[in-house]
């Protein structure tokens, strides 16, 4: 295991964007965690640091917390690549789909546990008793039962499922049964994705949220966002205005780099033409596939200055995701398949993960540059990079799937594709917002605003000190 650094974040920050009355419950909040929290450790445990939203949203929270005086720590786990295909197995089958096929039998338990028992290890020497240990999705789940017998006090997060159970989701929770019924208490971000057999009330529903001051949200000038992706070389034209500057985390400075190509597919965008950008993690579920597939049979029906942009990490970048590489692959494949025309038009983008805060710097450029963002998820646990268009007042159109559908009110302040299989449905959402600038704006602003009352760490912070308190008491 390794540990990851936590750069602390003064609540204030937050308190800013709200009412005083809201203002007021946060910092009231962060009082009563000092207190039932003195003396003990609130450990996260996690497969990644970087490269997924749980990441993300560890990176966010954590930063908040310790800023509100909580001695809180994050853990990320080690594991061999069998043991990643396997946790990425379970992820798709708790989505409800096959993802390579394999078995989840008594060999594949046997892998499990076993890397499981040399992380907690590691654990064990640095856990008491009387902490408070979040567990991390599927990765994590079979620490419960050590971490219980040192007494300390287990909450399993699960970040990922599926609103109807199928044969395959029963499968995976079946599989990770006799961990997760370890924790003294679960947290889902959707009601629906808690297993048939889940104690309800042990359990908690906590969306996650979004930080307004990261690198990958905080504010960027129109002529910064056109700098940055100039000198990315990801749109045509020389860095000759703007700043590409940004700050990290931790503090510290960063500058853009020259990049020579971080294109997979195509070349660099126009400067002078509109976006449609889905920004994810490689993967199977998030169809970047089926996005490519029907932004070029909708060719016809699209604004012919109208570009796709597909943007994720640089495959090797995210360590437990091992199919990242397989399906950036299959979508180059698919590229070179297209009429010269749609080639054209459409740009797949592998971003460097050496530097994390460049990385979410250039996902910020992009999203704010994008005229539409999209999100065609086959099925989606929460999908962050959602909530990061809406708080930047993009048009999105997105699937109607899992948290995707607790963020966006269709026509409001975004469209909803009902069936993320309808390819000609999805192009013409599309269409209806590069066609009708006004629509854009109202759904654009509505977005924002919607994020603005429902999705910042506040809300976040508030419901698991109130998990926490309820804990301490039992």
């Amino acid at each position: 295991m390794r540990e990851v650094h936590i750069d602390p974040m003064s609540v204030e920050r937050l308190a800013h964007l709200m009412d005083p009355e809201r203002a007021e419950r946060l910092e009231a909040s962060a009082a009563l965690a000092r207190r039932i929290l003195d003396g003990r450790v609130v450990w996260n445990v996690s497969s990644t640091a970087s490269g997924g939203g749980v990441a993300e949203m560890l990176t966010t929270l954590l930063s908040y917390t310790r800023g509100a005086g909580i001695d809180t720590r994050w853990l990320v786990l080690e594991g061999s690549p069998g043991y990643f295909r396997l946790t990425k197995r379970l992820h798709n089958v708790l989505h409800g789909v096959p993802g390579d096929g394999g078995p989840l039998g008594d060999a594949e338990r046997d892998e499990y546990e076993s890397v499981l028992a040399d992380n907690f290890e590691t654990l064990r020497s640095l856990v008491r008793a009387g902490d408070i240990v979040l567990l991390h999705d599927p990765q994590t789940a079979g620490l419960a039962a050590g971490l219980r017998a040192v007494g300390a006090h287990v909450v399993w997060r699960c970040h990922i499922g599926r609103d109807n159970p199928t044969e395959l989701t029963d499968l995976g929770w079946s599989f990770l049964e006799p961990y997760v019924s370890v924790a003294q208490a679960t947290v889902f971000s959707r009601e629906a994705y808690g297993p048939r057999w889940l104690d309800r009330r042990r359990s908690r529903i906590i969306p996650p949220s979004l930080d307004p001051f990261s690198t990958k949200n905080v504010d960027l000038p129109p002529g910064d966002v056109d700098a940055v992706l100039r000198q990315a070389a990801l749109v045509t034209g020389p860095a000759d205005h703007g700043n590409l500057a940004f700050d990290r985390r931790d503090g510290t400075a960063g500058t853009v780099r020259a990049h020579r190509s971080l294109f997979a597919a195509g070349d660099e965008v126009p400067a002078d033409v509109r976006v449609v950008l889905q920004v994810s993690r490689w993967d199977r579920l998030k169809d970047m596939a089926g996005v490519l597939t029907a932004f070029a049979a909708g060719l016809r029906e699209l604004p012919s200055d109208t570009h796709l942009m597909l943007v994720g990490p640089e495959a090797s970048g995210v360590g437990d995701d091992p199919e990242g590489a397989e399906v950036l692959a299959e979508c180059v494949d698919l590229w070179k398949t297209l009429p010269v025309d749609a080639r054209e038009r459409v740009h797949l983008v592998a971003l460097p993960m050496d530097d994390v805060g460049e990385n979410a710097h250039l996902v910020n450029a992009l999203q704010r540059h994008a005229s539409v963002v999209v999100q065609k998820s086959l099925v989606e646990g929460f999908g962050l990079t959602v909530t990061e268009a809406m708080w930047k007042n993009r048009p999105v159109v997105a699937s109607a799937v899992g948290g995707i559908q607790d963020q966006i009110t269709d026509g409001a302040d975004g469209l909803l594709l009902a069936d993320p299989a309808d390819l000609a449905g999805f192009t013409d959402l599309i269409a209806r917002v590069l066609d009708d600038d006004h629509l854009a704006q109202r759904l654009g602003d509505a977005a924002g605003g919607t994020v603005r009352d429902r999705y910042l760490g506040d809300r976040n912070l508030i419901q698991y000190v109130d998990l926490f308190s309820e804990l301490l008491q039992e």
